[in-house]
């Protein structure tokens, strides 16, 4: 496989080459792609110097594959390009998340959906992730009616400026600010932009891409995602209404059954997921699993995972090991 990574310089680039490591993705050819300003400066991938090269060159060595995690405005302008070179493209941005000719994928849900005549395939967003990974086998066997969500959401998924934010403040330094308020002893009820709805595009993100991953519009959410000081992993307090009523062991069995996701829910012990224990690790952690008592057919669950690896270059990298599984590419 003759492999590009587009914006191998940033956070989730990195991390996608870290992942591409450890799953030993099969590579023949690897092209590191950054922006014009990083064009000739040299990353490490395996123990061997990388050359960071431009688009266009990197359009004209017609990878196999392109994994994208350049930023929205980048993956419009080029992930086309690639395509119609023939390279396969899998973005991680919220370019062609919603665009109705795209598909967007979690490979252990809907990976099935994927065809060789696919050449942008779109990676969710990393709270929708973790999001699908819990309530499909769910809603497979109970029908869901509504969902509720509540995020507290960690500052890596805004970015390296935020990491820098969160560190400075927590030593007592002034810097550059990458949100309107201190993050440090803080909680940010917003993360990205304000809607005209009053809503963010992160929450409406959450509202919309279940429904798309699912290919089911029969259910409805609604979300607040909030941004708190975490350097990694993110968290959601999910609170679902089925149609059929549910046996909570049952419901523990259907989510251990699941690849990709651990559930880890023992009052006894004081076991129930949390970021520290999810850093660096590419399943979803589901816990603190009880009925809501005040309606019926009413669950409440916590869900954890690593924002940068399942919820961005993880399930990126997944995407590609099943069309390569699957001779789609």
């Amino acid at each position: 496989m003759k492999v590009a990574v587009v914006g191998a310089t940033g956070m989730v680039g990195n991390v996608m080459l870290q992942v591409l490591a450890e799953r030993n993705f099969p590579i023949t050819e690897l092209l590191l792609v950054a922006s014009e300003r990083s064009v000739g400066k040299q990353m490490e991938y395996r123990g061997k110097k990388y050359t960071l090269i431009g688009m266009q060159d990197a359009v004209n060595a017609r990878p196999d594959i392109a994994l994208f995690s350049a930023g929205g405005t980048t993956s419009e302008m080029w992930a086309p390009k690639f395509a119609e070179a023939g390279t396969t493209v899998v973005d991680n941005s919220s370019a062609w998340r919603m665009d109705p000719t795209k598909k967007l994928v979690v490979p252990e849900i809907n990976g099935n959906v994927l065809t060789k005549a696919d050449k942008i395939i779109a990676n969710p967003n990393c709270s929708t992730i973790q999001l699908v990974m819990a309530l499909a086998p769910l809603h497979k066997k109970y029908n869901m009616k509504r969902v509720v969500i509540s995020t507290y959401q960690s500052v890596s998924g805004t970015g390296v400026k935020a990491v820098q934010q969160l560190e400075n403040e927590s030593k007592g330094i002034k810097g550059e600010m990458a949100y309107h308020y201190p993050i440090n002893r803080n909680a940010i009820p917003q993360c990205d932009v304000f809607l005209e709805n009053g809503y963010t595009k992160e929450e409406m993100k959450l509202v919309k891409e279940p429904k798309k991953i699912l290919n089911d519009d029969s259910f409805t959410v609604t979300a607040t995602a909030v941004r708190i000081p975490t350097s990694g992993g993110h968290s959601e307090a999910v609170n679902v209404q089925f149609e059929k009523d549910f046996d909570l062991s049952e419901v523990r069995k259907l989510l251990s059954q699941t690849p990709g996701v651990i559930v880890q829910d023992n009052l006894d012990t004081n076991t129930y997921p949390m970021p520290i224990y999810a850093h660096n690790k590419d399943e979803v952690f589901v816990g603190r699993i009880r009925r809501d008592e005040s309606q019926p057919n009413t669950l409440n669950m916590w869900i954890v995972a690593d924002n940068l690896r399942k919820g961005a270059a993880t399930n990126t990298i997944q995407i590609a090991e099943y069309l390569i599984a699957n001779k789609l590419v």
